[in-house]
């Protein structure tokens, strides 16, 4: 008898995603490719990022068919939307859809789709191997998302409400605007934080703009440009960046922490890969978990687990 397995498929801004977990919950295949983007830009318009995702695709399906040989595809998940409120939509979405259409249709599949959020939800607490917890609150911090969300399990599907977060431009943004800005490659998280890490100066104290758990980081941008007009210095630009972005997730939480108790948080996102805000955070706060740096930034192994577990509940 072939063993069984769940696949997972999400088509991001940023990568295109594949992933496949076990019967058994363990994620056998995290298979990503990043979107091209130009030197120089800060990101892809929707019409590039769905051309570039269905060239990918050709590669996903090469993935699947190299290592399902001799496995039973039983059950597929997809990134269906950004968030789960109302109107949340992008087109690169629907290269995903199609995509685990026909596969569903080929392998005699259930189809099953969620948000791109409570993907990365759900990656972070696979990878930190924080408890399942039936309600917990977590921080989605990337590119396209700087939320504070209080979230509550509902079988393989989350219930969702954000309670805070930024109020104009996402944490991931920020760096990828300043990186550019300082010549470096997108996405520049990576990049940035290895810049910062060579940085021995003091850092200029921030002055942070935080109001219970909303915050916001629109001046960041400008702060971090006079910064570098005035001293030519990127190590110290990057490290002033993440500074910034740091202690304003570190007062968000202890704000949350006032108004929550010591609930579980989760941070998840491309952002928290960041091993300078993770140390930051980690070490003040307790019931605290991060997602490893592979399932932090867009992937689908989050889609492909809550696939499995869907299909598990309805197969009891």
């Amino acid at each position: 008898m072939k063993k069984r397995v769940f696949v997972g498929i999400d088509t991001s801004n940023y990568t295109t995603s594949c992933a496949i977990s076990s019967e058994s919950g363990v994620i056998l295949h995290n298979f990503k490719i990043l979107l091209p983007v130009s030197k120089g830009e800060r990101g892809l318009r929707q019409s590039d990022a769905v051309f570039a995702h269905i060239k990918n695709l050709t590669l996903v399906a090469d993935m699947i068919r190299d290592n399902c040989r001799d496995l039973e595809i039983i059950a597929i998940g997809y990134s269906a939307f950004p968030r789960d409120t109302q109107g949340s939509y992008m087109p690169c979405f629907l290269t995903g859809e199609a995509v685990s259409q026909m596969l569903s249709a080929f392998f005699g599949a259930k189809i099953y789709k969620f948000s791109h959020q409570a993907g990365h939800i759900r990656s972070a607490i696979y990878s930190s191997e924080c408890p399942i917890f039936d309600e917990f609150v977590s921080f989605h911090v990337s590119g396209g998302t700087t939320e504070v969300l209080k979230v509550k399990r509902e079988n393989a599907y989350y219930k969702i409400e954000q309670i805070g977060g930024s109020v104009d431009l996402h944490a991931g943004q920020a760096i990828d605007r300043i990186g550019v800005m300082l010549g470096l490659d997108f996405p520049c998280g990576r990049h940035m934080e290895a810049l910062a890490l060579e940085n021995t100066k003091e850092i200029p104290s921030p002055k942070i703009f935080v109001n219970g758990t909303s915050c916001n980081l629109s001046g960041l941008e400008n702060l971090a440009t006079q910064l570098y007009q005035k001293t030519n210095d990127k190590p110290l630009v990057c490290a002033y960046t993440l500074d910034f972005i740091g202690k304003s997730l570190e007062k968000m939480t202890e704000n949350l922490r006032e108004a929550l108790g010591g609930a579980p948080i989760v941070y998840a996102g491309g952002v928290m890969s960041n091993s300078i805000i993770k140390e930051r955070l980690n070490s003040k706060f307790e019931n605290v978990y991060f997602a490893t740096p592979e399932f932090s930034s867009d992937n689908a192994s989050g889609i492909a687990l809550l696939a499995r577990e869907q299909y598990l509940i309805e197969e009891e």
